[in-house]
């Protein structure tokens, strides 16, 4: 991907949405050196690689071990004793054709020459002695231009971060969020001028104190429009700007728009830091002196490696006391301040220092992937000025996985010479045989759940148990930028397959059932039914949709099965863990709904490019799916023009008859015909349509209060005149040519769409002249659109009049069109083209701005934009919080994620714990409760209300299956119901041993108040 090349959408589409053309041609530019190749280094590198630089160095001097296979995924059994580097670099070149991946493999420290560095943008140092870091920070800082320096280390459960990017870095796009076009609803003329916004148009207006906005559009204070203004935010709704008290009065309109500008970021050398830390995230609400006590334990490991040669011995408590007692001296040299908490001999945390002493020798590898993903973030944002850097620490750790450890016998952690044995350090033998144990269901096999897949593999997770997995998709190449475990040659191949052998590469010893089901209503019955959830120990989503998300939760909390959900969005992800009993659940906290866009505004009203594209959008389903497929259906029905016009002069009412006539009759033979069309219908929706609207409401139309009907949000179009030379004007023409061709089977040819012979066609083409329509304009926003258009009678006669002309010459094909499936990643298509034609067309008919192809597909698509370097974090603390499921953890020791690495933001908070209900003193319940009533074959209406009074104390009023009423004494008949048995209420299937009933129940003590909702009711048959 050099610069004079174009970048490969069809691999880097879902990262180019998230970083933008810019950063991708830096990163195509730059070079990286990273050292040590551990687990930590080959994540990085992974992520590194899949984002596309130019060059990936990657060094190492150490051999592969065994012990290597618990957490770096890219060396196998037949690769021990072979260097690390030299033993990845195959695998890791194979993850993108356009980054060229080299070794170095010889040694270097604190006295060597850096010279051989000049050639790189970036270093980044995992595992490095404290000497050699700081003696290459010094060389890249005075290099010029500086080069960006990273250090990074995992050591057990413990991990830091440092970053250096010099005295001046530029962060080009301090967030990554596109900048926010405001409608004004009002001006003051004040000092200062205070703006409000449409709120109409905006729920809030995402501004913050300090950010630009420039206006335009405004009338009736035009000194505004072209200025650029510093805001002051007062509320979600105000704004102030600067003095506006001696402009002209504000009347209406206006658009301010966010200006996004650089910001600057000096940082401090590790030398500096290193006695005087500045500042540190701090993630974990919990743990708020977490980062100074581990700076100082990073720096007294760094000394006693120095010092000794090696790092603590496992579990051995003299060395951890030495370890200690070097974090006593240094913490009375060091000034921790800068990281919220001032640490002192008296203040060491002595539990955490002898845990870092214990597992130093080890490496959690879900770790690797949390710290991976960020540090090759970090790596991104040093080359490229895209996005917030951390500034300049952050320390990360898995402390709570060490609960209990010290009423383990040492044998627990005794080395076996096998791939576990890094894990073994951390974890314990028997903790790693229950995960080995567990029995699992993960959906989804994309992104996250490839990363989830290399997580449990390296940790050994259901090898003795079983990994059940599914996705139902097909490999993409898009998907290649990030989902690491496919390559080229699985294009086209199932997902959840391809995953499993690949994870089986990582470690033989995996278990796993791949499948290729959808997970929901239709296969709840027969393959994932409740049986199969209470044979899992937990569940894991990998899901990229929030409908299966809230079902997958939905069948958790019902089987009592905990679930552990991620998700991603660019450079924001989540963690969320449900435990039974513990936690809320998934849906016990829902986004508010998206607020819909009236129909009005769609049809005739547009005030933004999303309007023009969700237009373009519905017209393209509209014209080649839905229409082709009524026309389909038509005529499956009724065979032939003759048999229809025979049963509408009969009098029956034949539904689309109108719209089939007047499709039948334009129907186009041969490609000129269809070119034709296009250009009748480039007339009919940019130029005619905006007639028909100044016609109905000319440009002084007034309101009944007396304003304007034409002002903001609200834009008057004008007509385009189509211009034969407009390169947009005939790529819609061609694309609606292309499309309309392909329903009706006519061939074509590149040169038929060829420029020079589309406009020899359209130059032959006669366009009716506008007239006036008399057609009602919806102009209400809350008006919803019609579920079908009256037609007369009139036109309905015409209509079959129409058919009655052409059924003696019409043949069996002309009854027949092929109906297109939009699909957005195809670009050969047409279909981005088409849309994004006709937006552009329409945003240049209503005045606003157009905008490029890229971006249509990306609001036309809906594409969630996406990089392997949120992916990769997310996933690692998903496992992180596994891994706790299994130890069986209290809800203190869960945390959820939320994070954004663009800011940078990561917050790991105690999950939300369940809230009890009361239904009346002593009888409360929870999400995860669920009463048990067990009846019998004979078991009627009646029996059961009286069963479960009996147990629970309260009289049922209403009784829901599904969404079947059973008994709702309001409705007519119900009463009698109550003689019927149970089974012929419910009518079970054959197999069916009992079904989960929602019951509203009576008052206890006032039947005349409302009924008490409760938990499901399981009612077994016998």
């Amino acid at each position: 991907m050099a610069e004079e090349m174009e970048i490969d959408d069809s691999l880097y589409s879902r990262q180019r949405y998230m970083l933008g053309d810019s950063a991708m041609k830096r990163m195509a530019r730059s070079n990286v050196f990273l050292s040590g190749l551990g687990g930590l280094g080959i994540e990085i590198a992974k992520n590194v690689t899949l984002a596309g630089v130019k060059r990936l160095t990657i060094h190492d001097t150490k051999a592969v071990a065994v012990s290597d296979l618990s957490s770096h995924f890219f060396v196998r059994e037949s690769d021990i004793s072979a260097n690390r580097a030299v033993a990845s670099q195959k695998r890791l070149a194979e993850l993108n054709p356009y980054v060229t991946v080299d070794t170095w493999t010889q040694l270097f420290d604190e006295s060597s020459t850096l010279d051989f560095l000049n050639s790189y943008q970036c270093v980044v140092l995992c595992g490095a002695t404290e000497k050699l870091q700081c003696h290459v920070n010094d060389h890249c800082r005075h290099h010029n231009p500086p080069i960006m320096f990273i250090s990074c280390d995992v050591r057990g459960v413990f991990s830091y971060t440092f970053c250096d990017f010099g005295d001046h870095f530029q962060v080009v796009d301090v967030n990554g969020e596109e900048p926010v076009d405001l409608f004004i609803a009002d001006i003051t003329k004040a000092n200062p001028g205070v703006v409000s916004i449409n709120d109409t148009m905006h729920s809030t207006h995402e501004l913050e104190t300090g950010m630009s906005v420039k206006f335009k559009e405004v009338v009736g204070m035009a000194e505004l429009n072209g200025s650029t203004h510093v805001v002051r935010v007062l509320n979600s709704k105000q704004f102030s700007i600067s003095d506006t008290s001696s402009y002209t009065s504000y009347q209406h309109g206006g658009i301010a728009s966010q200006i996004k500008t650089s910001a600057y970021v000096k940082f401090n050398s590790l030398h500096q830091q290193l006695t005087q830390p500045s500042s540190s995230m701090t993630p974990d609400l919990g743990k708020m002196e977490v980062s100074a006590q581990m700076f100082v334990a990073f720096r007294a490991l760094h000394a006693f490696a120095a010092k000794n040669g090696c790092l603590p011995q496992i579990r051995d408590n003299s060395d951890a006391m030495r370890l200690i007692q070097l974090a006593e001296e240094l913490s009375v040299q060091v000034n921790t301040s800068g990281l919220q908490a001032v640490i002192k001999p008296n203040t060491l945390d002595h539990t955490m220092l002898r845990q870092l002493a214990y597992t130093a020798r080890g490496t959690l590898s879900p770790l690797c992937a949390c710290v991976g993903g960020v540090v090759a973030q970090e790596t991104l944002k040093a080359l490229t000025g895209k996005y917030t850097p951390i500034s300049q620490w952050l320390f990360l750790d898995a402390a709570e996985l060490l609960t209990g450890q010290d009423q383990l016998d040492s044998s627990n952690f005794v080395l076996r010479n096998d791939r576990y044995d890094e894990l073994r350090v951390c974890l314990g033998e028997g903790l790693l045989q229950q995960l080995q144990s567990q029995h699992l269901f993960m959906v989804g096999c994309g992104a996250i759940g490839c990363e989830l897949l290399k997580n449990f593999a390296l940790l050994g997770v259901g090898v003795a148990g079983k990994i059940t997995i599914t996705d139902h998709d097909l490999i993409e190449k898009s998907n290649l930028n990030r989902q690491f475990l496919f390559r080229p040659h699985h294009i086209q191949k199932p997902k959840a397959e391809v995953a499993a052998t690949s994870a089986l590469e990582i470690n033989p010893q995996f278990k796993v059932d791949a499948r290729t089901d959808r997970v929901g209503p239709a296969t709840e019955q027969d393959i994932y039914n409740d049986r199969f959830f209470q044979q899992q120990n937990m569940s894991v989503n990998a899901l990229d949709n929030l409908e299966a998300r809230r079902y997958m939760d939905n069948r958790c909390v019902s089987n009592q099965c905990a679930l552990i959900d991620s998700g991603t969005m660019g450079s924001k992800g989540h963690v969320q863990v449900i435990v039974p009993h513990l936690t809320e659940s998934y849906t016990s906290q829902q986004d508010p709904p998206d607020k819909d866009v009236p129909y009005c505004t769609l049809k005739s009203f547009p005030a933004t490019i999303e309007h023009t594209i969700q237009w373009a959008r519905d017209k393209f389903e509209n014209l080649f799916v839905q229409k082709p497929q009524m026309f389909n259906k038509f005529w499956e029905v009724h065979v032939s023009p003759s048999a229809a016009v025979e049963k509408a002069r009969g009098g029956a009412m034949l539904d689309g008859i109108v719209k089939v006539a007047k499709m039948l009759k334009s129907r186009p033979h041969k490609w000129t015909e269809c070119v034709a069309l296009g250009r009748v219908k480039f007339e009919k929706c940019f130029n005619h349509k905006a007639q028909i609207l100044l016609h109905a409401f000319p440009l002084d139309t007034a309101m009944k209060d007396g304003s304007l009907f034409w002002q903001s949000p609200r834009r008057p179009p004008s007509p385009v005149k189509f211009d034969i030379c407009d390169d947009n004007h005939l790529l819609f023409v061609i694309t609606f040519a292309r499309l309309h061709a392909e329903l009706c089977g006519i061939p074509f040819t590149e040169q038929d769409c060829s420029v020079d012979v589309v406009r020899s066609i359209i130059s032959t083409v006669v366009v009716a002249e506008f007239k006036p329509s008399s057609k009602h304009i919806e102009t209400d926003t809350a008006a919803k659109k019609p579920d079908a258009v009256e037609v007369s009678s009139e036109v309905v006669d015409l209509s079959v009049c129409s058919l009655d002309s052409v059924s003696t010459t019409v043949s069996p094909g002309d009854l027949t069109m092929n109906h297109l499936s939009f699909e957005k990643d195809v670009d050969s298509n047409g279909h981005i083209d088409f849309i994004t034609a006709s937006s552009n067309l329409r945003a240049i008919m209503y005045g606003i701005e157009p905008i490029d192809r890229l971006k249509t597909k990306l609001i036309a698509g809906r594409i969630v934009p996406a990089i392997a370097t949120t992916t990769a974090a997310v996933a690692g603390f998903q496992t992180i919080e596994l891994i706790k499921l299994v130890m069986k953890q209290p809800i203190e020791g869960y945390r959820c994620l939320f994070m954004n690495l663009a800011l940078p933001y990561m917050t790991l908070a105690e999950p939300q714990a369940m809230k009890q209900i009361t239904l009346m003193p002593g009888i409360m319940y929870s999400l995860w409760d669920r009463w048990e009533v067990r009846g019998s074959p004979s078991c009627t209406l009646t029996q059961f209300m009286k069963l479960v009074q009996e147990k629970y104390k309260l009289l049922p009023s209403m009784i829901v299956f599904g969404v079947k009423m059973i008994y709702v004494p309001l409705l007519p008949g119900h009463k009698k119901r109550l003689g019927q048995t149970m089974t012929q209420l419910l009518k079970p299937a054959k197999d069916v041993i009992y079904v989960d009933l929602t019951i509203s129940f009576q008052h206890p003590t006032d039947p005349e108040q409302d009924s008490l909702d409760g938990p499901p009711v399981r009612y077994f048959f016998k």
